[in-house]
């Protein structure tokens, strides 16, 4: 079976179900932070997103001849309190060094990172899956380093290299403050291996914004997945699983969406096992994913560790946070998140069922902001997991990156608990919103959406249904008052949806002898 793919070449795929009857998937999951220090990792250039393009840079960031780099202790600050949150250990000395390859986006042509002393390194991180169950999945690293710049490819239809008439070159985030978090082999997922990759960048993502050392803003590119995978011959017998050789990986850079996490681990599966039933080896690469056909295409053969030439960076000293500083950074931690989950559950009043719900939305942190912004635990949950998820799941988008806010979600559901609004008026407003016409109450005011309350213009309304369905009134005068909601939908359309239906159905039953 093959895929179409929208323009690039169809590979081979296998079906999901067949490749778990032979092969076990492994993975590795490799996150960049961008924190939101106010200045880069390296010189004093702001940080700021959307910017006007390399109006944010100086020689330091540009690696012009001479400019020397200095540390910012914010961002240090930041990876120690990740490490932290990680479980990982905090190391007492560590430093940098230059990863050198050449790419138009890296200005000194090589990247100042850290190789074989991070910051933080043996941790763990659990995950609560979908079904309650918790994934423990084991954190080798989290180390410091500058993001490259950003290549704009002008003239093509996919904006990629291939087809562009020429490219661009934005300096302006060369040297944002980054930290790497990468996992260890993710072993024994099984056919859950996409939803466990989904469910940790969930997770981490939940926490980092908990931690406010990033914005987390993944359509941004905030917060971005380099998704490991290889598959291993399944054993006949499963507890000597581990003992069989990984497979050669691919490495999907830059995945920026929950949902898409989920979908590269997924389809990365189906094609590796139709290349390795066809006989042929997996070749070592990256891989580019493309949101609008669900595929990978290849990129560049992956290189090792040995490749980059890694050496101690001669212009920065050596970190060393002092035990005592790591013990005051530690004071400044959140709630654990599964503590943080029970007190906010109990908080909003939620059925263990309805914040798994949440949970599995991806909604913890939108409903806590919300609530937060004046909204009310029923309204946010129902808005955020009921329209806006609907809407965003049509669009193959996440929820948190849809273009609605806490603040929106708080406002709408203040218009309808208030009484101005009903649900019907309050999705055409969400309508709004979406369409930037402004907040929710300036969307309900320059459409003239209230609810009509007044008596005289109801009952006018009712009037005029009743006396145009005798056959169905009469049948709530006999007692039917079920039949009065067929009436109660012709007064909502009489008055283009802006009737109070509660007060209607009064009015009728009132009207009719029924009340």
């Amino acid at each position: 079976m093959s895929t179409a793919t929208n323009g690039h070449v169809a590979e081979p795929v296998v079906d999901y179900a067949e490749v778990l009857k032979t092969y076990d998937p492994v993975m590795g999951l490799e996150v960049h932070v961008e924190l939101n220090t106010a200045t880069k990792m390296f010189c004093g250039c702001a940080t700021g997103f959307g910017e006007a393009p390399n109006t944010q840079t100086c020689p330091v960031c540009l690696g012009l001849p001479g400019a020397l780099p200095v540390v910012n202790v914010a961002a240090v600050d930041s990876a120690i309190r990740i490490g932290l949150a990680l479980n990982c250990e905090i190391a007492s000395w560590c430093r940098f060094a230059r990863k050198n390859y050449f790419y138009p986006d890296m200005p000194k042509n090589f990247q100042t990172s850290q190789y074989d002393e991070p910051i933080a390194y043996n941790g763990y991180l659990d995950v609560e899956m979908p079904d309650g169950s918790t994934y423990r999945v084991e954190i080798e690293r989290a180390h410091m380093e500058e993001d490259t710049g950003k290549s704009l490819h002008i003239g093509g239809a996919t904006g990629r290299i291939h087809g562009a008439d020429h490219s661009l070159v934005d300096y302006n985030r060369a040297g944002i403050p980054l930290v790497e978090i990468v996992t260890r082999p993710l072993v024994g997922a099984g056919a859950h291996a996409p939803e466990v990759a989904k469910a940790y960048v969930a997770t981490l993502r939940d926490l980092l914004k908990a931690l406010r050392v990033s914005d987390v803003r993944m359509e941004q590119g905030s917060i971005r997945c380099d998704v490991n995978l290889s598959l291993r011959a399944r054993s006949q017998d499963p507890a000597a699983q581990n003992d069989v050789p990984l497979g050669t990986r691919t490495e999907t850079k830059n995945v920026n969406s929950l949902r898409s996490v989920e979908r590269a681990v997924r389809y990365e599966m189906t094609r590796h096992a139709a290349v390795l039933n066809g006989g042929a080896s997996i070749l070592q690469e990256t891989r580019h994913w493309h949101e609008d056909t669900g595929v990978t295409t290849s990129g560049r053969v992956k290189s090792d560790a040995d490749d980059y030439r890694y050496f101690p960076e001669p212009d920065l000293v050596p970190v060393a946070p002092t035990r005592e500083h790591v013990e005051e950074l530690r004071a400044t931690m959140p709630e654990p998140p599964a503590e943080r989950r029970r007190r906010l559950q109990g908080d909003w009043g939620y059925s263990d069922l309805e914040m798994r719900d949440v949970m599995n939305a991806g909604a913890v942190l939108l409903i806590e902001e919300t609530v937060a912004a004046g909204g009310t635990p029923v309204g946010a949950r129902k808005w955020w997991l009921g329209e806006i998820a609907r809407r965003a799941s049509a669009q193959a988008r996440d929820l948190a990156d849809f273009g609605v806010t806490a603040a929106d979600v708080a406002e709408l559901d203040g218009l309808v608990t208030s009484g101005r609004l009903n649900d019907s008026m309050a999705r055409q407003v969400l309508d709004g919103v979406l369409a930037s016409e402004g907040s929710p109450v300036a969307v309900a005011d320059a459409r003239g959406l209230r609810l009509v309350k007044d008596d005289g213009a109801l009952s006018d309304a009712v009037d005029a249904v009743i006396a145009a369905n005798p056959a169905v009134a009469d049948k709530v005068r006999e007692g039917k008052v079920a039949a009065a909601g067929a009436l109660i939908g012709q007064v909502m359309k009489e008055m283009k949806g802006q009737a109070d239906a509660a007060r209607a159905r009064e009015l009728i039953l009132e009207k009719l002898g029924a009340a």
